[in-house]
């Protein structure tokens, strides 16, 4: 069923809703935020709702159940909360940029001091100490040695402390065995930042920070949520704003009627940055190979300049544009061509590439040296250079978004199996050329390995816990089994 409520300006209500499920049985629905709502006609599908804490001259009112389709295996719209980031650059001055600068070393100087501590009960007592030791700690350096502490926001460096607490509890946690012990922040190799939870102003186009004022950014577009944080970074010469949101949206509904339209299957590569199972397929940008020579030259520059002079202070200005122009080009495609996949496909079949194992260094030991080096390099580097993680990561969240399915299968032998017969065998003749040696079937090697990728999605997505409803056009049932859902989603699958 699906939930409508018609609503004109009000205020905020927290709802509690149940139905009706039968003789004197009533099921509790999940507490839901409702803004805007007011009394609407009665109807046979209407149910009574009860309102906390409501003003007392509002009427009672009602909201609709309109049945559609018994489908979707589900009573209710499912709600969750998005959080997401909305970045800005600061219209700043020299005075504006002083201060940024000195509360981003105060936060620097903390996290450093905060780490040796850390580092230094680890080898007596083998024991972390607690953010609330490090708190109390932080207020006796700012009257005793560190008393330029003091200038800096007290939440910016509280916030400082809180991060070094999440670091050492990842690094020790068994579940992420990827997350590293943190290390020292150094002046020059590390990202000034600082973050505000609290005491934050946001007015139009100007935002007022703590102890700081009121400073203009570029409002490039709207903020949708409601502002939890800021976070103040600086990014080459310009400083910029990262605004993070929190809202309570509608997980949307995507059945899928035409299997060949809807889902997709992808392949990732280097010569194509994505073949589809449709036969088509992106061409890579290389964003980083475009500027390798260049940057290559700037930073031999770089180094046969005197460190820490003027002329070496310009010369890394210029390697850091280079950096941030490869890093923005490079986000800029992916970007974009994600939301476009997501847009168009309710669901999307990627292979579960391990790219970490896949870049690792071939170097090898002094005992045990590797072969291949160069070339193991080489492939390391247009990996890395394609993005295929930041990629994979996008259309995870933007399919979960808008109501669709990411699914990953497990990439062995998609590009060794025959679409047509299912032999699988050495049919791979060249990198780019697949020819079937039992039934002669020849096609583009990645375009078979993206078909092969959406044959594994429907048939993981079809079988188990997860199972898939057909149906015709037109028809209001399944035809096979009852609808079951995927995660928060139901999928259905017309022959």
């Amino acid at each position: 069923m699906n939930m409508i409520a018609f609503s004109i300006e009000l205020c905020q209500f927290s709802l509690e809703l149940s139905k009706d499920m039968g003789k004197y049985l009533f099921q509790s629905l999940k507490c839901i935020l409702v803004k805007n709502i007011f009394p609407v006609l009665w109807d046979k599908n209407q149910m009574n709702m009860h309102l906390k804490d409501a003003v007392p001259t509002c009427s009672d009112f009602k909201i609709l159940f309109h049945k559609l389709d018994y489908i979707t295996g589900q009573w209710y719209n499912q709600y969750m909360i998005i959080r997401k980031a909305y970045k800005f650059r600061l219209k700043t001055n020299s005075e504006i940029e002083g201060l940024l600068f000195q509360y981003s070393g105060c936060n620097r100087f903390v996290w450093n001091r905060s780490l040796a501590l850390q580092k230094e009960s680890l080898d007596k007592e083998k024991k972390v100490l607690p953010y609330g030791h490090l708190a109390a700690c932080l207020v006796r350096w700012k009257k005793d040695d560190a008393s330029f502490l003091k200038t800096a926001p007290s939440q910016t460096l509280q916030q400082t402390l809180k991060f070094l607490d999440r670091a050492l509890k990842d690094a020790f946690d068994k579940k992420q065995p990827n997350k590293r012990f943190p290390v020292f922040k150094k002046k020059y190799k590390c990202v000034d930042s600082f973050r505000c939870p609290q005491g934050f102003k946001i007015e139009g186009n100007r935002i007022s920070l703590p102890k700081i004022g009121w400073v203009r950014f570029y409002n490039s577009r709207q903020t949708l949520g409601t502002p939890k944080n800021v976070t103040v970074s600086r990014r080459g010469k310009h400083w910029f704003i990262s605004i993070q949101t929190e809202q309570n949206v509608v997980v949307p509904e995507r059945p899928v009627f035409n299997p060949h339209a809807d889902i997709i299957g992808i392949d990732m590569g280097l010569k194509r940055f994505l073949t589809r199972s449709d036969g088509e397929y992106i061409e890579p940008l290389n964003s980083f190979k475009k500027l390798e020579n260049k940057l290559a030259r700037a930073q031999k520059l770089l180094a046969r300049k005197k460190k820490f002079s003027c002329n070496w202070k310009k010369q890394k200005q210029k390697i850091s544009r280079l950096h941030i122009k490869i890093a923005d080009a490079r986000n800029d495609f992916l970007q974009k061509h994600s939301t476009i996949m997501s847009k168009n496909h309710a669901v999307i079949v990627a292979e579960d590439l391990t790219i970490d194992n896949m870049t690792e260094s071939a170097k090898g030991t002094m005992k045990n040296p590797g072969k291949n080096v160069k070339k193991k390099s080489d492939l390391n580097k247009s990996i890395l250079d394609q993005g295929w993680s930041a990629f994979l990561r996008m259309l995870g969240y933007k399919q979960k978004w808008s109501g669709g399915i990411f699914h990953q299968v497990d990439p062995a032998y998609t590009s060794r199996t025959c679409p047509e017969c299912d032999h699988v065998s050495d049919n791979r003749k060249t990198q780019a050329l697949f020819e079937c040696i039992e039934c002669g079937y020849t096609a583009n090697a990645d375009h078979v390995a993206a078909i092969n990728i959406k044959a594994k999605g429907i048939k993981e997505l079809g079988g188990g816990t997860h199972r898939i409803s057909l149906r015709r056009d037109g028809d209001s049932h399944p035809l096979s089994q009852k609808p079951t859902t995927l995660g928060n989603q139901a999928l259905y699958l017309a022959p």
